[in-house]
């Protein structure tokens, strides 16, 4: 715990409040006070922004250590899976935040590992924030190592684009800007055949062009520690976010629907 408090007080993003708490906590554990009444404190006194998910994320990290540290460990560290597989390959997928995009594919039978990350853009190790400032050419998206004997890249893509919103260019959902547009990166011309059929197809049912970007693959750079495995780490402000886009994409599915025109060629909404 004390290699943990001392990497939250390494984090820039830590906030002077939280820095100070973590301070006094760091301070009793190397004068050899009791590390049963040092992290109680700590704890009972992060609690009140913890339970408005208002921790910075490294603290939120540590706090999720110090309330359930069996939970924090198994997100951590996930067990090494054993498959039997030829060998592996990556799949790569931007569509809004990333957070959102780990989950679905996790654990799927097949799925190796899947890594939030930023692509596409010139600037070499990004962080989020430059991301978030539109200007690097990234997009925030998942790398998805995958066994192709016991999951096809065609797979992966379906459930891809049933994530996502295939008609918005310019984010997802809450997600808005460019560092969120949807994008396939296709690693070789049998992935590029495999998205473009897909697309194609979607595009048909829909009977409108998609927004969706299809482009080759470039360095994937893996984002922060506190970023990976977020559902598991944050599990509550994970969900909060979910319902949140399962509602407006609720709302935007209705609002597309009202605005098609009607059989006499009027507007209906």
């Amino acid at each position: 715990m004390l290699a943990a408090i001392i990497n939250a007080l390494l984090d820039p993003n830590t906030r002077d409040f939280e820095r100070g708490l973590l301070q006094d906590a760091k301070r009793g554990l190397e004068a050899g006070q009791r590390d049963r009444a040092v992290l109680a404190r700590l704890e009972a006194a992060l609690r009140p922004l913890a339970l408005r998910d208002n921790l910075t994320p490294g603290v939120a990290v540590l706090y999720q250590r110090l309330v359930d540290p069996k939970a924090a460990a198994a997100a951590q560290k996930r067990p090494a899976r054993r498959l039997a597989a030829l060998s592996d390959e990556t799949a790569v997928f931007a569509g809004g935040c990333f957070w959102c995009l780990v989950h679905p594919f996790d654990r799927r039978p097949g799925v190796v590992a899947v890594v939030s990350g930023y692509t596409g853009g010139t600037v070499p190790r990004p962080t989020q924030d430059l991301v978030a400032s539109s200007t690097t050419g990234h997009v925030e998206a998942v790398e998805i190592r995958f066994a192709p004997n016991l999951m096809s890249y065609g797979e992966l893509v379906a459930t891809f684009l049933q994530l996502i919103d295939p008609l918005d260019g310019n984010g997802q959902y809450l997600d808005r800007g460019s560092q969120y547009a949807p994008v396939i990166f296709y690693r070789g011309a049998a992935q590029q055949a495999v998205a473009q059929q897909q697309l194609a197809a979607l595009a048909a049912r829909l009977g409108r062009p998609l927004a969706v970007g299809l482009r080759p693959v470039g360095t994937f750079w893996p984002a922060a520690a506190w970023h990976q495995d977020f559902y598991r780490k944050q599990p509550r402000r994970y969900q909060a976010v979910m319902a949140a886009r399962r509602r407006l994409r609720l709302f935007q599915a209705v609002a597309r629907l009202l605005g098609r025109k009607d059989s006499r060629g009027q507007e209906t909404g």
